[in-house]
């Protein structure tokens, strides 16, 4: 999708000692998901410095993405909190937007109910000053956005083919995404990472 639209990217691996550059210089980032949590910095201590990242790239006004744990961050980034759930949220599911949801231009065009994968077990408040954009009938807060151009996202839209066979082994018994209810999410998620780059370019 990025490549189509003439956009350069590479891929950071904080995990493997990659070195961030600074985040005023770039177009745009994406932080992505993974099996720790936020408070897990004993045992991962680049969590710490991908949060003042995402900080000081939100106070730069780059567009910022985050998907799943990489939304926790951002939540945390902007200095709301981030608890563990009453039980974790996987599979195949739905968020209801909100009306601020349904008027957004990234997530609104998806309707009142937008199809999601999910796979956490942690939450984040909304931060001060973002805007309640997505919520689930077990997890309150699903999504939000701060200012124009910056979005955290609880759930999964990102799943394809290759990332859902590599799943598949890491999945509880008894839980299954699924091949049409997961292409189907798909979908989804292009037309809405497709808004969010669109946006990303324009900015």
């Amino acid at each position: 999708m990025l490549a189509g639209a003439g956009v350069d990217t590479r891929v950071l691996r904080l995990d493997r000692g990659d070195d961030l550059p600074a985040p005023g210089g770039l177009g745009g980032l994406v932080v992505m998901g993974g099996a720790m949590g936020v408070h897990d910095g004993d045992e991962f201590p680049w969590l710490e410095t991908e949060r003042r990242w995402i900080a000081e790239a939100v106070r730069s006004d780059v567009p910022v993405l985050g998907v799943c744990l990489g939304a926790q961050q951002l939540a945390a980034a902007l200095g709301a909190s981030v608890t563990t759930g009453p039980a974790p949220e996987i599979g195949v599911g739905e968020v209801e937007l909100t009306a601020e949801g349904r008027a957004d231009p990234v997530l609104g065009p998806e309707g009142d109910r937008v199809r999601v994968i999910h796979w956490h077990g942690d939450t984040f408040e909304i931060p001060a000053g973002a805007v309640h954009l997505a919520s689930g009938d077990r997890y309150s807060n699903q999504a939000f956005r701060h200012g124009p151009l910056v979005y955290g996202l609880q759930f999964h839209i990102e799943v394809d083919d290759a990332m859902a066979e590599a799943w598949a082994p890491e999945l509880p018994p008894g839980v299954s995404l699924g091949t049409q209810e997961r292409r189907a999410v798909e979908a989804v998620g292009r037309r809405v990472l497709g808004r969010f780059v669109d946006l990303a370019l324009r900015a």
